[in-house]
């Protein structure tokens, strides 16, 4: 099994490399999805652990529609993200309708040119028909899919993301993520799947001042109990 924590930090990225993860998707903003990571923190992160560093490239919140303005921005960011190590990247663009916008057939290919890994990150969740959508995403050249199976939890979504694994595990990484935990990850990985997706942090449980947000901690136990398992 292939685990990939999801993070805000370099803690994150030593404490995933401490418990034998492969990947991190590194993120900032994780409460609204995950937003693009600065530059010093990709390259703390590249230089300072063993880990791959995957770079979230999502530089707005509220959803995965965006027109040429945000493409450019992204391109940015990609190539930002390579100069400061990133391993590869993770983004998904949806046309109005949620289907799969040919605006990602251009990033992947820009992404591949830089020797980058690309993953189809959770916009996938929100397309109306998941055969079609995944048969473009391979032809685009994603390397890998990231999917709760359209549900609040990779759990509720197990059937379809077995069915995804099933079908297309041959020609693109199927990864499972939302909700993963100890409790639930053998039963998550009896899809078949390959690659365990998962965020670990916790509150410090100090109060927020001035809405300045909270001081979050990398939760080790949950990465160290999820690992553990296989």
């Amino acid at each position: 099994m292939t685990f990939e924590v999801c993070t805000d930090s370099f803690e994150g990225a030593l404490a995933a490399e401490k418990y034998g993860a492969k990947r991190i998707e590194l993120c900032q903003a994780l409460n609204v999805g995950g937003l693009t990571p600065n530059y010093g923190l990709i390259q703390q992160c590249a230089l300072g652990s063993k880990v791959e560093v995957h770079a979230m490239i999502r530089h707005k919140e509220g959803g995965f529609v965006y027109d040429d303005q945000d493409v450019e921005i992204m391109k940015k960011d990609i190539l930002a993200s390579k100069n400061a190590g990133a391993k590869g990247v993770v983004f998904g663009i949806l046309d109005s309708d949620n289907t799969i916008s040919l605006k990602n057939k251009e990033l992947a290919e820009l992404s591949k040119e830089l020797r980058l890994e690309v993953t189809f990150h959770r916009a996938f969740d929100f397309v109306p028909d998941p055969d079609k959508a995944i048969k473009t995403i391979i032809e685009y050249g994603f390397d890998r899919l990231l999917t709760s199976g359209k549900e609040e939890s990779a759990l509720k979504g197990l059937p379809l993301i077995s069915k995804l694994q099933q079908k297309y595990g041959g020609q693109i990484q199927i990864m499972a993520g939302s909700g993963v935990n100890a409790v639930n990850a053998l039963k998550i990985a009896s899809s078949g799947v390959k690659n365990l997706h998962f965020t670990a942090r916790k509150s410090t449980n100090r109060p927020v001042m001035l809405s300045m947000g909270e001081l979050m901690l990398v939760d080790e136990e949950k990465i160290r109990s999820i690992t553990a398992m296989f």
